[in-house]
């Protein structure tokens, strides 16, 4: 179980640490803001995965894994119809990393999720 863990709390640093590099390296405005607060959650719920216990512990499996599909459908709109007002293309910085690593995450998250929502709540303190 905690492979799992830490294996899902990598990739949500991961995930996270993307954006803020992107924001370090000339994303500003409201995409920078929203990329900052992008690596805030990202942080915030790769703790959760490592501290929590319990019935907090699945809801931050849940959280994460909905956290990542949704970063990627932001990603997977801006490249196609445009998201906001913003329009990605593939050779954009890190674009296709990004995909990879959060295609990645949302595998390990589903597989976090599933496992901890199957364990009775009691034999969650490992």
């Amino acid at each position: 179980m905690w492979v799992l863990r830490i294996l899902s709390a990598l990739v949500l640093l991961a995930a996270g640490g993307i954006h803020l590099f992107l924001v370090f390296t000339g994303t500003g405005g409201v995409l920078g803001v929203m990329f900052v607060l992008n690596a805030i959650a990202g942080l915030v719920l790769a703790i959760a995965m490592l501290i929590l216990r319990g019935r907090l512990l699945q809801l931050a499996t849940v959280l994460s894994l909905l956290f990542l599909v949704a970063t990627l459908l932001a990603l997977v709109l801006a490249l196609t119809v445009g998201l906001f007002g913003i329009h990605t293309t593939w050779d954009m910085a890190l674009v296709p990393e990004t995909v990879i690593v959060e295609a990645i995450g949302i595998v390990v998250l589903a597989v976090t999720t599933a496992v901890v929502l199957r364990r009775p709540v009691t034999a969650q303190h490992d």
